[in-house]
């Protein structure tokens, strides 16, 4: 799963119910970076939402409970992934680990669904 799916989930948003229902018994798994992604997340909601500073907090911290599995991606592959696909290297380490893992990539970046179709 990527930023975008488990950043629905902890702060509700409209998605968050579909994203939940596809993780139903699924191993979670997503590159290190997630957890940068997620904070960094939380930081734009916050400055865009300043009045729900703790909400917000409370919801990032939240994010453990879910039991997200960190893996370590091959650097190499996936700037050779990103250069084919003219993905970011960021998503590519999601595109690049899902294919790694002959997994499912639940996310609700477009260009990074199509890459992975």
């Amino acid at each position: 799963m990527d930023a975008s799916a488990l950043a629905a989930l902890l702060f509700g948003e409209p998605e968050a119910e579909a994203i939940a229902a596809r993780l139903t018994g699924a191993r979670l798994a997503a590159p290190s970076l997630l957890e940068y992604e997620l904070a960094n997340v939380c930081l734009t909601k916050i400055r865009r939402q300043p009045g729900q500073r703790e909400t917000l907090r409370a919801a990032f911290g939240l994010a453990h409970r879910l039991n997200v599995e960190t893996v370590a991606v091959d650097q190499a592959s996936v700037l050779d992934l990103a250069e084919a696909t003219g993905l970011t290297a960021y998503d590519a380490s999601y595109l690049w680990l899902a294919r790694s893992l002959s997994g499912e990539l639940v996310t609700l970046d477009r260009r990074l669904a199509a890459a992975f179709a």
